[in-house]
């Protein structure tokens, strides 16, 4: 087991196996790259927002940078949030079957 444990130690941050265990390939300063391009993005929106015509409209602020996770972390809560809505709505109608018969079809 120890020596498993030293070949796993020295193996490098951007290998195979930290790729796997991270779920993705993004390193640190990846991270801080696409941080310092949304907060470049923010304060040209308010410089323009700032120096605009009187009368213009504000211009929102850009779509964030893309980045690994997120997407992948929206889409398993919105399936999660689904499963517990069907299985609410479940037990829901099995209540109203239950207590009120005749209202049973129409759950």
């Amino acid at each position: 087991m120890r020596q498993l444990r030293v070949l796993v130690e020295g193996l490098p941050p951007s290998g195979a196996l930290a790729r796997r265990l991270a779920g993705h390939h993004w390193q640190h300063a990846d991270f801080l790259t696409a941080e310092l391009v949304d907060r470049i993005g923010q304060l040209v929106t308010d410089f323009r927002n700032t120096n605009r015509a009187e009368k213009a409209p504000p211009q929102p602020y850009p779509e964030p940078v893309w980045r690994p996770g997120r997407q992948a972390a929206k889409k398993a809560r919105a399936k999660k949030d689904r499963k517990e809505r069907a299985s609410a709505r479940a037990g829901y109608q099995r209540l109203v079957a239950q207590l009120t018969p005749p209202y049973a079809e129409k759950g």
